[in-house]
């Protein structure tokens, strides 16, 4: 069964029952994923590692190396 079918068979029986119909598949993907980003930068400064630029700043680390 598809996640589609799951849903529309929830919503079947939510009305069956009188109750609230569930979140559409795929409605809270980008509330889940900017609280994703913010956990990881919280991780980041409990740990004492800074919060932002961790990428480019490695990226920068490296690009320095190989121009020697």
């Amino acid at each position: 069964m598809s996640i589609v079918q799951q849903y529309f068979l929830d919503t079947y029986r939510a009305r069956q029952h009188g109750e609230p119909a569930p979140p559409a598949p795929g409605a809270h993907d980008v509330r889940v994923a900017r609280e994703a980003r913010e956990y990881r930068r919280f991780r980041a400064v409990v740990a004492g590692r800074p919060a932002r630029g961790r990428v480019r700043g490695a990226l920068a680390r490296w690009v320095r190396l190989r121009a020697w």
